[in-house]
């Protein structure tokens, strides 16, 4: 019996979500043409699901995402799965509480790559869903794990669940696909809204006591339990 089979009602599900949170990633502007990706861990399996390389998010099915195990090689799927796979299946083998991540070319936040600059944590919003300033990680290569490399370096001891690759654009991870799409979507608004900012003066910092005060109560107490 093959690792796929055993697990067939939780793949279909899977596909089933990956597949309709992409429709998020072109809601919210974050994605141009055919960039940018959703992936999902497939729970208590060396598996995951991913949006296949070049194809229009009109024509996006659950039938073509394309399951693979976490060294990237495809388990199941007609279509090569996104170039980020194998930095993304990086990410799984070595972040084992993330569920899932996000890959996108938001215009501000991706501004904020260009330059190799984190975002500064001058928004209580910032605080809130990134308990800091949103990191800056590495340049890397597509194609390899490079990127993968780069996105754990840069978040194993961070509170931040997006990392700004340098020259690239937005990772982000969750503990399911859909906290990661979450992340992604709060850090343009962020970048967004320190850009203009910095246009209109110099930002106020909030105080770290203030920071580590509003991140515990927006992860811990904030919304329905």
């Amino acid at each position: 019996m093959t690792a796929v089979s055993d697990v067939t009602d939780t793949i279909s599900a899977l596909r089933r979500e990956v597949c309709a949170l992409h429709e998020q990633l072109t809601r919210y502007q974050l994605v141009v043409w055919t960039a940018g990706n959703v992936s999902a861990r497939v729970p208590g399996h060396d598996l995951l699901v991913i949006k296949p390389s070049g194809v229009s998010y009109d024509d996006l099915t659950p039938d073509n995402m394309v399951v693979c195990d976490l060294d990237g090689r495809v388990v199941e799927g007609e279509h090569a799965p996104s170039s980020d796979t194998e930095a993304q299946a990086y990410v799984y083998r070595e972040m084992p509480h993330v569920g899932g991540v996000v890959h996108t070319h938001s215009t501000y936040a991706t501004a904020w790559a260009a330059r190799g600059e984190a975002v500064p944590c001058v928004l209580t919003m910032g605080a809130d869903e990134f308990g800091g300033e949103i990191p800056v990680g590495p340049f890397a290569i597509i194609g390899d794990d490079s990127i993968g490399r780069g996105i754990v370096d840069t978040l194993r001891d961070s509170r931040s669940p997006a990392v700004l690759m340098r020259n690239h654009g937005v990772f982000t991870i969750g503990p399911t696909a859909r906290a990661a799409v979450k992340a992604a979507v709060m850090c343009e608004d962020v970048a967004r809204t320190v850009h203009v900012a910095r246009q209109l003066g110099k930002p106020v910092p909030v105080a770290q006591h203030h920071v580590d005060a509003l991140f515990d109560r927006y992860q811990n107490v904030y919304g329905q339990r």
